[in-house]
């Protein structure tokens, strides 16, 4: 599906990174019949070879298509993407997406022991939401944006740098938690976010516990195997 020099249209590009993103759109979007898998990419690196045992969704980004809205795509990313391969991954996907009128979301998430902050900060706080987006992007992000001197990094932060210097509209929303494994109050932190994935997108705004259990047991199994 994705392949290089063969521009697919796309107006809304949705990544989630990691386990916790990558649970909260499988359980508010994905659940739905409205999605097919339709493309894999996988990056190999010493994480990669290293691990046994895994799915096929659990060693590779995995893409999913909007079956009434050709143009919106979500990708999975929640295998290990080593530093040395985060401009070649993000290169390779976007020169198969047109980038007119497209827009970016990535949601990704961090320890909160990385946050940055003058002000006492409880362990009640977390998890909470931080925004940044690239200069093209017009629309009101969900939440504050990220403070200074905090960055983001790894793929979000490559994302985001090849969105800002092609002006392409893109957010990352970034989600500081306080959990080693995946967990739902960190997963329905993200919920905010979805009045702003675009109207074809029909979102379950309120998923049973035992759909939102689901996603983050099998989240928490596939983690482990990175520990």
């Amino acid at each position: 599906m994705l392949r290089t020099g063969n521009k697919l249209q796309c107006s809304r590009f949705i990544l989630a990174v990691g386990h916790n993103a990558a649970s909260f759109l499988s359980a508010y979007v994905l659940a739905s019949a409205n999605w097919d898998a339709v493309g894999r990419a996988v990056a190999w690196n010493e994480r990669s070879r290293s691990a046994t045992g895994q799915s096929s969704e659990e060693s590779a980004c995995v893409f999913y298509r909007h079956k009434d809205d050709l143009s919106v795509l979500i990708c999975h990313v929640t295998c290990y993407i080593a530093e040395d391969q985060l401009f070649q991954w993000t290169e390779k996907v976007f020169d198969c997406l047109q980038s007119r009128e497209l827009t970016v979301t990535v949601l990704s998430d961090r320890s909160v022991a990385d946050y940055k902050t003058a002000e006492y900060l409880s362990s009640s706080s977390a998890p909470f939401l931080r925004s940044l987006h690239s200069s093209a992007f017009s629309d009101q992000p969900v939440c504050q944006s990220l403070e200074q001197p905090n960055i983001i990094t790894g793929l979000p932060a490559a994302v985001l740098n090849h969105c800002q210097v092609n002006r392409i509209a893109a957010v990352v929303y970034h989600c500081y938690n306080d959990v080693s494994c995946p967990d739902s109050v960190t997963v329905e932190t993200y919920r905010p976010v979805l009045s702003k994935l675009g109207r074809s997108i029909q979102a379950d705004c309120s998923p049973s516990a035992d759909v939102l259990r689901r996603f983050v047991r099998s989240a928490e199994i596939q983690s482990n195997l990175y520990i």
